[in-house]
């Protein structure tokens, strides 16, 4: 049976995209020291990127950008990007296993819910590392466009130093306009 595994990264931050990836992995895969992105080192994800993309049967990463977040909420936003994913296979799978508690509308095959699972499939692990390192890489590039944020250093999560910013510059086009600490920023921004 063809399975795809599919998970998402950056539900959380105030800032930048919701990415989710769809996988689908061969049996052999090869695959060493694959696990729940969150459990491995961000060098080791960057390896096993690579690898997984060789290995796989078919992968897709879709991106759901700020706006679009704001517009539909992340849940909605989230479970769009997951359906575009899986969508996006060939060949179609003839199962999804998700990782969550939710599944997508109108998927094109049956699908499972798994709480925990990018810890215990190979196939939601491998969309787990597709999905965090595609978004990684993406908030250093948005770190060289909007520097006074730190996004690099913090990919858009709420920490001190990026709640500092926000206060101190206002929120930028890829800040989550619909997020309480954004709106904040921008009843307080200085422009």
């Amino acid at each position: 049976m063809i399975t795809a595994g599919v998970d998402e990264a950056g539900r959380g931050p105030l800032a930048g995209p919701v990415v989710c990836a769809a996988v689908i992995l061969p049996a052999d895969d090869g695959l060493i020291g694959l696990d729940d992105s969150k459990k491995i080192s961000a060098s080791r994800r960057e390896q096993l990127f690579d690898a997984i993309i060789a290995a796989s049967g078919s992968y897709c990463i879709r991106f759901i950008d700020a706006a679009t977040i704001d517009r539909m909420n992340i849940l909605q936003a989230t479970l769009h990007g997951m359906r575009l994913a899986v969508q996006g296979l060939s060949p179609a799978p003839e199962l999804v296993l998700i990782d969550g508690n939710r599944l997508p509308a109108d998927l094109p095959c049956p699908a499972r819910a798994l709480i925990g699972g990018d810890g215990l499939e190979r196939c939601i692990m491998a969309a787990s590392v597709l999905a965090k390192v595609s978004r990684d890489r993406y908030l250093r590039e948005l770190d060289t466009r909007y520097p006074a944020y730190g996004f690099a250093r913090h990919k858009g999560y709420p920490t001190a130093e990026h709640l500092a910013a926000l206060l101190r510059h206002g929120p930028c086009p890829e800040h989550r306009r619909s997020y309480g600490p954004v709106q904040q920023a921008v009843l307080f921004s200085p422009d």
